[in-house]
């Protein structure tokens, strides 16, 4: 898949979800997107060791990111 294609559907699936992010006084920004479609963020802010951190990744952030690019092998968070 073209690199620059998966690079547009994985910021167009952020910027869908960043608003509710920014309420709770975090943000998140894509560090890496690997050759196999494993997508590397970072969360900032509040967000950043926030005990519900994780289930924010898999039921946000995951789900939108496959909404767009159904081909994401893995979502992975990196402090």
């Amino acid at each position: 898949m073209d690199k620059n294609l998966v690079t547009e559907k994985v910021n167009k699936a952020i910027e869908s979800i960043r608003p509710y992010l920014v309420t709770d006084g975090g943000d998140i920004s894509v560090l890496e997107i690997t050759e196999d479609l494993t997508v590397k963020v970072q969360l900032h802010g509040a967000c950043n060791g926030c005990p519900f951190s994780f289930q924010t990744l898999k039921a946000g952030v995951e789900q939108a990111i496959r909404r767009e690019l159904p081909e994401l092998k893995d979502l992975v968070a990196i402090d």
